[in-house]
């Protein structure tokens, strides 16, 4: 048993009703603006929660990627091992060489941006702690943060380590 539908010769269902040209350009208008009504919505969240902004410069960044390179194998062999915690109010960096003796640093940053959007964007210093870690008082908003931590003066040049923190 098959179903089907009978259409008379004159474009009329059995049920009496026309499909007319009206009522297909309405489909067409109706479907089509659906796609570019939710593309329009999605280009206007992607923009709004990612810049794309990775470097500012992308040459400049390739430029310096051998020397970045070096640094990390030189500190590498140096056996520093530096680690960075987030708990409320208290960002710290702990970085020590193989014997276990803290590194002066000097002055240390550390950028705090989250993996998508800007707006939480900050840069904090982190100061010497009697115990040789380096700390600031700082609140993050909860969620996941990338943390960029450089020092230009240390005993063996400039010092950069990139974590993820994740604030409760």
């Amino acid at each position: 048993m098959t179903a089907s539908l009978n259409i008379e010769a004159s474009g009329k269902a059995a049920t009496g009703r026309a499909i007319t040209g009206w009522h297909v350009l309405a489909g067409m208008i109706a479907f089509f603006g659906v796609v570019v009504g939710v593309n329009l919505w999605l280009a206007v969240s992607a923009s709004r929660t990612w810049t794309g902004l990775v470097v500012a410069n992308s040459y400049v960044a390739s430029q310096e990627f051998n020397g970045k390179e070096r640094l990390a194998r030189e500190q590498a062999a140096l056996g520093w091992h530096g680690a960075l915690t987030y708990r409320p109010g208290r960002l710290a960096l702990d970085l020590r060489d193989r014997s276990g003796r803290p590194v002066p640093l000097g002055a240390v940053s550390v950028d705090l941006t989250r993996p998508l959007g800007d707006r939480e964007d900050r840069t904090v210093t982190l100061l010497p702690s009697a115990d040789g870690t380096y700390a600031a008082a700082v609140e993050l908003p909860h969620g996941v943060w990338n943390a960029f931590t450089h020092a230009a003066e240390t005993p063996h040049g400039a010092f950069e380590q990139h974590s993820r923190l994740i604030a409760p």
